[in-house]
């Protein structure tokens, strides 16, 4: 067993631990592939993961060029510049960082008929901090609801990163607010939250889906 295989494995193991310690089913396990080569990912896919996410269209464009005969869902979790929704739009299953009705209407417009409604996640700045995006509390509801009228869109749910002195608090928040999205008649049933070192109070709070990349694939390059 090499170093890859035995941190998925790892991985997997906490997060059937934390979910079995709060009876609740196990999250989807989203692997960070951002940084790391096409090799890794390839490895990860023969060991059972299909999830694999992505930050940046120019590093991506490559891989999934080179992983082209594997049936990956590729997420887009990156910041989205207006002028780069086109290649998101074509090219992935899910985007984890909408905050705004600009982008998701050009996701909305540019996404081929040929393909499934794109998931949508909207990333929440669930903690207020001006150096993150996402949109803000108060008003996640009314992007929501703008986001679930758009064709070619499915309003997946929310996804945050919160800040790291208390991670637990932000969960709870987060989830409240899918909540609220569900109680307004919205389908919203993913909660994308927790990563390396916060899975464990994630699921607590019922994270549907954890993204996993340095306890998964180690240092980046």
């Amino acid at each position: 067993m090499n170093d890859l295989e035995q941190r998925f494995r790892q991985v997997r193991q906490r997060i059937d631990d934390a979910a079995r310690a709060q009876h609740k089913p196990a999250p989807t396990l989203l692997a960070v592939s951002k940084k790391h080569p096409s090799s890794a990912i390839r490895q990860l896919y023969q060991l059972g993961q299909r999830d694999f996410g992505e930050s940046y269209w120019q590093e991506a464009e490559a891989k999934l060029t080179e992983l082209a005969d594997l049936d990956i869902i590729w997420h887009f979790i990156g910041p989205l510049q207006s002028n780069k929704t086109r290649p998101i739009a074509q090219h992935f299953a899910w985007v984890h960082s909408v905050d705004r009705e600009k982008i998701a209407r050009r996701l909305s417009e540019q996404r081929p008929n040929h393909l499934p409604d794109l998931n949508v996640c909207l990333q929440v700045n669930i903690d207020r901090e001006t150096t993150k995006s996402g949109v803000l509390p108060e008003a996640v509801l009314p992007l929501a609801q703008s986001v679930a009228a758009l064709p070619r869109l499915q309003l997946a749910g929310l996804m945050c990163i919160p800040a790291p002195t208390h991670p637990a608090q932000a969960f709870q928040r987060l989830a409240g607010l899918q909540a609220q999205l569900q109680q307004a008649g919205l389908r919203a049933d993913t909660l994308s939250m927790g990563m390396s070192d916060d899975l464990e109070p994630a699921i607590a709070e019922g994270s549907t889906m954890v993204r996993i990349g340095s306890a998964l694939f180690g240092e980046r390059m």
